[in-house]
């Protein structure tokens, strides 16, 4: 015997066949191609744009250009310590300031609350992986990848810098810092195709709608406060 919910989803569904009729016509099925044919053209076209505009600005810990800065975006805290997903974008900044590509890293990332601080997590793995803790600079307002870019930009007064996030998000990352001001290469971390990968994947092109607005309209980040003297200062000592 059926549950409950089941049943409901099945009035739902049984409902919403009810409502959408399709065109009896020819004439009428070939323009409902049409509409749905450029409904996902126009969906596509924030995620083609992304993928033009960062064309040549992809590389690895390899062959990342030689910068003052490399800015690392949050991707959560586990236990508050940083997420697997995060640790392999602190591992690669360790490694880009171990082989003296970068000089500082800027650690972007949520603090809205007091028992949940993504730069305080990725300062302390920083240092135990030998990045020393004058070198780093936090920043408590990085809530999402436009608001990160905007404050590097405006805020701690980055103009070059190297990237790093996974690869279903570094191209995003780029596009944005780029639309910022931030002259911007990125490294896009390899990451194992787990579910969190996919769910990342499928995410990005929904952000992206998102992304191309904000390249736009360029909004204030939800927090932008006082100009931060911090990298300048991390870069003299």
């Amino acid at each position: 015997m059926s549950s409950p919910k089941t049943r409901t989803s099945w009035v739902c569904l049984a409902s919403l066949r009810s409502r959408v009729r399709l065109p009896r016509t020819r004439d009428g099925q070939r323009r409902a191609v049409q509409v749905v044919m450029a409904v996902c053209v126009l969906a596509l076209l924030p995620a083609t744009w992304m993928f033009v505009a960062t064309s040549d600005r992809l590389r690895d810990v390899s062959d990342a250009p030689r910068t003052d800065v490399a800015v690392v975006f949050g991707a959560g805290l586990w236990s508050g310590e940083p997420s697997p997903y995060l640790a392999h974008r602190l591992d690669a900044a360790a490694k880009l300031y171990r082989a003296g590509r970068v000089k500082v890293v800027l650690v972007t990332g949520d603090n809205s609350r007091e028992d949940y601080d993504e730069p305080d997590a990725m300062r302390a793995y920083l240092t135990r992986h030998g990045v020393p803790d004058r070198r780093i600079v936090s920043d408590y307002a990085g809530f999402d990848t436009w608001d990160s870019c905007v404050r590097a930009k405006k805020i701690f007064g980055v103009d070059r810098a190297v990237l790093i996030s996974q690869g279903f998000h570094i191209r995003r990352a780029v596009a944005l810092c780029e639309a910022a001001g931030v002259e911007s290469w990125g490294v896009g971390v390899e990451a194992k195709h787990d579910v969190t990968w996919y769910y990342g994947g499928v995410r990005e092109i929904f952000a992206a709608g998102k992304a191309a607005l904000d390249a736009v309209f360029t909004p204030d980040p939800r927090f932008l406060g006082p100009v931060e003297v911090g990298v300048g200062r991390a870069l003299r000592g």
